[in-house]
């Protein structure tokens, strides 16, 4: 299991990033292999990622994970079950990957489809997705609901 955090700004305020690391702090015994922070160029957007690593246990699994110079960032706890199929139907499309983590296979089908297509998505987990060309934040996990995924807003 890992743990993820994040903070949205709609005032346009900077983002704290101690408060970031803070709150990945309290979740450490999520995951216990490894944090990352990062936040937004405009500083209104932070995510934070503690990571127990299960199916690329190299650095290159770690989050948060980012695509094309930072446009596509994505925070994730779970596993996506069918990654393999995923990712052999994306390489179909010429999609390459740089990783042996399911996280990339969910960060590049987001970019592909958006969240058109999150019922193709078989397993658990919990994410937050940021497109900062379009400055969407998608939040979404498993239908079933099995992993945490928490938000106030202040």
């Amino acid at each position: 299991m890992c743990g993820i955090a994040g903070i949205i700004d709609f005032r346009n305020q900077k983002i704290d990033f101690e408060t970031l690391k803070k709150m990945t702090d309290v979740i450490s015994h999520r995951g216990p292999d490894g944090e990352g922070h990062w936040v937004s160029i405009g500083e209104t957007v932070g995510f934070g990622h503690r990571r127990l690593s299960i199916i690329d246990l190299s650095e290159n699994g770690a989050q948060p994970m980012h695509f094309l110079n930072f446009r596509y960032t994505i925070t994730f706890n779970g596993e996506i079950y069918n990654y393999l199929e995923i990712k052999a139907k994306l390489s179909e499309d010429g999609i390459e990957f740089k990783t042996e983590s399911d996280t990339e296979v969910l960060l590049r089908f987001l970019q592909q489809y958006g969240v058109t297509k999150l019922e193709e998505l078989n397993g658990m987990y919990a994410f937050a997705f940021f497109n900062r060309v379009e400055s969407t934040l998608t939040l979404a996990r498993d239908e079933l609901g099995k992993k945490p995924l928490y938000y106030f807003k202040d």
